[in-house]
């Protein structure tokens, strides 16, 4: 019987209970954000209550402010170290910012910021800030990994890890750089070696005009994982699931 429980709520927002803590990563919960348009809200009631709240980085689809607004403003907010000012001007009261390597005792639940190798600015004349993932947990850890491509720190991640929160995907047809797509997620996780994958960061958000990917990149991670790390449970969740680990 598993001790943890996450559930996936679309894109790169996960509710992960570590350690009697409830952790919430990069809530993006609308039906829009810019351009870009889910199937289906979701409404912060479905979440709540939240004991903490990690921002991996400052784009738009992961730094979403009116979903923000959707949970308490006195929620424990860790942020990259320069970004903390756009919560704190939203009237968030506990932003705590962190910087790759800084490691915290957050409600009982050990924290470590870990590097990103993804570029992360809120627009030419916005914020600039980091990219982060965190490591979450002492004797059992998750890793949310944000918004990353593959770098060469991050076997250094897999002491102790039971689940890997991995983004395989993108929301348009092409994925930039500083990404992880389904073949290199999977490399990621020779590199892990998590007990548990959950992949994200894919099926969610589209954009309202243009091409979108036809293919099924949650298909292909875990095609490919079952190649290249035989080893590692794969667990697709539909938006909206939870599992127990």
């Amino acid at each position: 019987m598993g001790t943890g429980r996450l559930a996936w709520f679309g894109h790169s927002t996960v509710l992960v209970e570590l350690e009697g803590v409830r952790v919430l990563t990069d809530p993006v919960l609308r039906r829009r954000v810019g351009h870009l348009r889910r199937a289906e809200a979701v409404q912060p009631e479905a979440i709540a209550p939240v004991d903490l709240i990690l921002i991996s980085h400052v784009h738009w689809d992961h730094l979403d402010l009116p979903s923000l607004d959707g949970l308490r403003h006195d929620t424990r907010v860790v942020v990259p170290r320069g970004a903390g000012a756009l919560l704190e001007r939203r009237g968030f009261t506990r932003v705590v910012e962190v910087g790759e390597g800084d490691h915290a005792d957050l409600d009982g639940l050990s924290v470590v910021a870990t590097h990103a190798a993804h570029s992360a600015a809120r627009g030419p004349l916005g914020v600039k800030a980091p990219s982060l993932g965190y490591l979450l947990g002492g004797r059992r850890r998750v890793y949310f990994a944000g918004d990353t491509d593959l770098f060469a720190g991050m076997s250094d991640l897999a002491d102790r890890l039971h689940v890997a929160l991995l983004p395989i995907a993108g929301w348009g047809p092409r994925l930039p750089p500083g990404h992880l797509d389904p073949e290199r997620a999977a490399t990621a996780l020779r590199m892990l070696r998590p007990r548990i994958a959950v992949p994200i960061h894919w099926g969610t958000y589209r954009p309202m005009y243009g091409r979108v990917p036809s293919e099924s990149p949650e298909d292909e991670f875990a095609r490919r994982a079952a190649d290249v790390a035989p080893d590692v449970e794969v667990r697709v969740l539909p938006i909206g699931a939870n599992t127990q680990f």
